[in-house]
Parts: structure tokens; C-alpha cells; sequence
């Protein structure tokens, strides 16, 4: 935001004298919301999960090269890599359940998360570690937060097609997971696919739509302190 007010302004050059002024002149403008920094914990809890990402994504990669593989001690030596961070994964496993656990706030607030079908324990973290917002904002506004709004491009007689952009990229990608499985494991989320597709919705728009309802139950059960409930669906 700062950079495209920078060259909105003007300036394009980039020094650290610049950015000071530009920074201070964005903030007498825009007047953008203050936010608290996050306490060591929380940062903890972010540097863990982020390790946590890497991890899962380089046990993969070794797994894809095990298919690959042709000789005797390549494969020897995939087979080690990877069970060394499937260890690895579990050391911080545990030591995320141990962080977890040493905050009350936290505990309440995964046990709500994971009490609806399709949040399972990473998706619970990752929604306390990369959305601390979860509760206190209504639904618009995290719904923009996390970029799953439709954005409207329009401009006099010509209205084009709405779609998401921005927000929190890794809030977005466990969101999507999370709904993929509700979609299979929750009755509402189903339904309201389901209900969208029949009204000739194609599939990614009626998935981002699931994802923003998903977002907006869980905004309310943090909000009000209520575990998730299966309701009566026709």
C-alpha cells in the first residue's frame, strides 16, 4: 500500500530518507488502523508454523523423487531425508501442542475452531497464528482481511466480472483446504455448494463462497464463544 502511495505521490526513487517521508506522509492521510505487535508467543507460534510449511513441503519434494529414483543409494538416501523430516515434523508437532496448551486464550479458541467438521488442528493454528483478527471484526471486513470479497470492477454501463485479490495468502490457502473438507464432511457447507452450483454458479466462484461462509461462521462462533453446531438442513 505504501509503495503504490509512494508512486501515486511521485516518488519513485527509493532511499531511506524517502521512505521515511513517505511512510509519515501515508500515515497523516490514509490514517491506516493501529495494530498491536505481536508478544513473543505469538511470534513463536508464527516461526514454528512457518518452519512447520517448510518441513511438509520438503518431505514432498523427497517423496516425489523417490518415484523418480533408479538407483540403489539415490534411494537410500531419499528414504533417509524423508524420514528425517517426518521426525522433524513431529518434534514440532509436539512443541506447537505444548505452546498451544500454555495459553488459555488459545486452547478456548482452537477447541471453538476444531468443533466444526473440517478444521482440523493445522488449520486451527494457522487461523490463531495468521488471523489474531478472527472475532473481532464482522464479516466484511475479514472476509476483505483475509481476500476472499469480490472486488467490483465497474466504471459507468459496463460492469465487469467481480473477483477476489490481496489479503492473507496463507490464511486463504488453509481456508480453501478447510472448505474442500467441508464440502465432504459438513452438511451446511455442502448444501450451500451445492445450492449455488444449481443456481448455475461455475465451481471456483461457488468455492469462494463457500470459503467466505466458512470464514464468517467461524469469525462469529470466536466472537461469541459458541462451539459449532450441526443445524437441521432440508
Amino acid at each position: 500500500q505504501v509503495r503504490e502511495f509512494a508512486r501515486a505521490t511521485g516518488v519513485l526513487a527509493k532511499t531511506d530518507r524517502l521512505d521515511a517521508r513517505v511512510l509519515a506522509h501515508f500515515a497523516t492521510v490514509v490514517r491506516p488502523p493501529v495494530r498491536a505487535l505481536p508478544d513473543a508467543q505469538h511470534q513463536a507460534l508464527e516461526e514454528l508454523l512457518a518452519r512447520r510449511r517448510q518441513m511438509v513441503a520438503a518431505l514432498v519434494a523427497e517423496k516425489n523423487r523417490l518415484g523418480l529414483a533408479r538407483t540403489r543409494l539415490v534411494k537410500r538416501t531419499v528414504r533417509e531425508a524423508a524420514a528425517t523430516y517426518e521426525r522433524l515434523l513431529e518434534l514440532i508437532d509436539r512443541e506447537l501442542d505444548d505452546l498451544i496448551k500454555a495459553s488459555p486464550l488459545w486452547r478456548e479458541k482452537e477447541d471453538l475452531l476444531r468443533s466444526f467438521k473440517g478444521i482440523g488442528p493445522v488449520s486451527a493454528r494457522t487461523l490463531l497464528a495468521e488471523l489474531p483478527e478472527l472475532g473481532l471484526l464482522n464479516r466484511k471486513q475479514i472476509a476483505a482481511l483475509v481476500g476472499v470479497a469480490p472486488i467490483a470492477r465497474e466504471s459507468g454501463s459496463w460492469h465487469g466480472r467481480r473477483s477476489i485479490w490481496g489479503g492473507r495468502g496463507q490464511v486463504r490457502a488453509i481456508l480453501y483446504m478447510a472448505t474442500v473438507t467441508a464440502m465432504r464432511a459438513n452438511v451446511q457447507i455442502r448444501t450451500f455448494y451445492l445450492r449455488l452450483r444449481q443456481a448455475g454458479k461455475p465451481g471456483k466462484v461457488a468455492l469462494v463462497a463457500c470459503m467466505r461462509k466458512l470464514l464468517t461462521i467461524l469469525n462469529a462462533m470466536v466472537r461469541t464463544h459458541t462451539r459449532w453446531q450441526q443445524p437441521s438442513v432440508a
